[in-house]
């Protein structure tokens, strides 16, 4: 590879030593194009405002100066167990996601991180808080809980992030992001960094409202597609009642892996995986009516391989970073073209390839139109296609002799009994997940530059 275009190293960035050795240690040490762009002008203290699709390293785009200005930026308060950053994520399992990607950077850095979100106990997470938090990771409707009964303290906040910014306002967080915003010092007296796949109107007035002379970055050009370029997409008019026989023959494709198929309703991932499982496919259910062990357990299963299909509604599946997934199959039309994005980025991602599958019905024709149109995807009519045709076969590669069914039935994984897991409704009060907080990594408290064992001297 050419030196011009080879990706710049994390280290040839300027990034504390202390991360880049980390990040070697499970394999990262070049930069995707969003983390290029980003970690220059984050480095240097700028708010950004940055648009790129999901899966192509947005977290660490971010995370990386946030950690690396928390532990060795001069305009950063010595760190007294007063939470410094602060990290907002639409759901729980994207703030997960996040807080786990964020500890394996900080595995050498002497910091506390902290996952604050709902579903769980309040009391593990206010007992961390008052042992002292670095870094905050969170969910608004948590945070904002915490903030009221004044378990949490918001003044010394240096850096914000505002993560999947548009699928927050999606969720309807507009307000409760407002309310945060207002509580952090002046936006001249921290950074603020917001990342979004897409750039709706309501996202720029938050970002004109509440940040320090952004600059606006796309890891891609200005007139590329919306869509990733690796994901081959498929669409075409299925019969509602042929939908589940079509599936499970795409299910059967040569070279199929991690496999996520979305529905719009809690009710028809239900249903969709237990025809699966009838259908003796190893199938796993997430969706808002299960109890977040549940839900942890279900995505833990797919994302080690235990199990390769999830069936999962939009914001169930928010949050699921496996980067290997070869096929995403949207069971209903999505409800508009940014749910279309964010669905399909779920395939395609770090280089891979992928195929995004949608069985548009025959009452959904019109929302597909606004799909296509907007989009420009060139599809505006998909021909109908049944399981039998040829057509199908010929886009998938199954075989001639191919069933409906692959082996005996199978319970949704999870499920004590006929009636999956997800349909149990009860709260768990049981000991919440594990606080996210670095190991001891043997360094003196004091950061880089201050009299620490390691990087004497400051940055690189």
């Amino acid at each position: 590879m050419s030196e011009e275009k080879r990706a710049p190293t994390f280290a040839e960035l300027g990034v504390a030593v202390e991360i880049t050795e980390a990040l070697a240690a499970v394999g990262i040490t070049s930069t995707f194009a969003i983390q290029k762009l980003t970690l220059p002008l984050a480095l240097d203290g700028k708010d950004i405002i940055g648009q790129a699709r999901t899966g192509t390293g947005k977290t660490l785009g971010f995370g990386v100066p946030l950690l690396d200005r928390v532990f060795d930026s001069a305009d950063i308060p010595e760190l007294d167990g007063t939470p410094r950053a602060l990290v907002l994520a639409p759901t729980r399992e994207l703030a997960q996601q996040v807080g786990e990607d964020l500890l394996k950077a900080a595995a050498n850095l002497p910091l506390r991180l902290l996952n604050v979100y709902g579903g769980t106990p309040y009391e593990p997470q206010i007992a961390a808080l008052k042992a002292g938090v670095d870094i905050l990771i969170a969910t608004p409707g948590r945070l904002l809980d915490l903030y009221k009964q004044k378990a949490i303290d918001l003044s010394q906040i240096a850096i914000t992030v505002l993560d999947e910014a548009d699928e927050m306002l999606d969720l309807g967080f507009l307000p409760d992001i407002e309310k945060i915003l207002k509580a952090l010092p002046p936006k001249e007296a921290r950074q603020t960094m917001l990342f979004s796949a897409t750039m709706a109107g309501p996202i720029l007035t938050l970002a004109r409202t509440f940040m320090n002379k952004p600059v606006r970055i796309r890891a891609e050009q200005t007139d590329s597609a919306a869509t990733h370029a690796g994901t081959r997409q498929i669409v075409f008019q299925a019969h509602r009642m042929d939908k589940p026989n079509t599936v499970a023959r795409i299910l059967q494709s040569p070279g199929r892996g991690h496999t996520i198929i979305f529905t719009r309703t809690r009710r028809s991932a239900t249903s969709v995986a237990e025809d699966l499982a009838e259908r003796g496919f190893p199938v796993v259910a997430v969706h808002g009516d299960m109890n977040q062990q549940a839900r942890e357990r279900s995505l833990q299963a797919f994302r080690d391989g235990t199990i390769n299909i999830l069936v999962a509604t939009d914001v169930a599946a928010r949050g699921i970073d496996v980067d290997d997934v070869t096929h995403v199959i949207n069971y209903q039309t999505p409800d508009d073209p940014a749910t279309y994005v964010h669905r399909i980025g779920r395939t395609g991602r770090a280089g891979n390839t992928g195929i995004a599958v949608t069985l548009v019905g025959y009452d959904e024709l019109a929302k597909w139109a606004l799909i296509n149109d907007e989009l420009k995807l060139g599809q505006p009519n998909p021909e109908p296609w049944f399981s039998t045709s040829p057509e199908l076969q010929a886009a998938f590669g199954f075989a001639d002799d191919i069933s409906n069914t692959v082996g005996t039935p199978k319970r949704v994984f999870g499920a004590s009994s006929r009636v999956p897991v997800a349909h149990t409704r009860q709260r768990s009060r049981t000991t919440a997940r594990t606080p996210l907080r670095t190991r001891a990594t043997g360094l003196k408290p004091n950061r880089r530059g201050r009299g620490n064992v390691r990087g004497q001297g400051g940055r690189k």
